[in-house]
């Protein structure tokens, strides 16, 4: 892995969004409601801050239909990915961790 170099997002930096890159950077794909019970949100809240970080290109929205009912999941793009990262690093930086 190759260490990214540190930089504030202002788009990642609301805890909501921090809080769902966080949640979706550990795994492929994670569905709307269990980043929606892990950040404590509501549904609407929750979509607020999945289309900032969708329109920034951090976040990816999949759309499928499961037995007979539509399912959301979310997966971080790779340019969230490096966001995410280059953010946690600047925290690290600032906060002399």
């Amino acid at each position: 892995m190759t260490a990214v170099e540190p930089r504030f997002d202002a788009v990642v930096h609301a805890p909501p969004r921090l809080q769902v890159c966080g949640l979706l950077a550990v795994v492929d794909t994670m569905e709307f409601a269990t980043v929606r019970d892990q950040v404590g949100v509501s549904d609407s809240v929750l979509s607020k801050h999945v289309k900032q970080l969708e329109e920034a290109g951090y976040v990816q929205v999949h759309k499928a239909t499961r037995a007979s009912r539509q399912r959301t999941s979310l997966s971080l793009t790779a340019a969230g990915r490096t966001a995410f990262d280059a953010h946690v690093a600047e925290l690290r930086r600032i906060t002399g961790g």
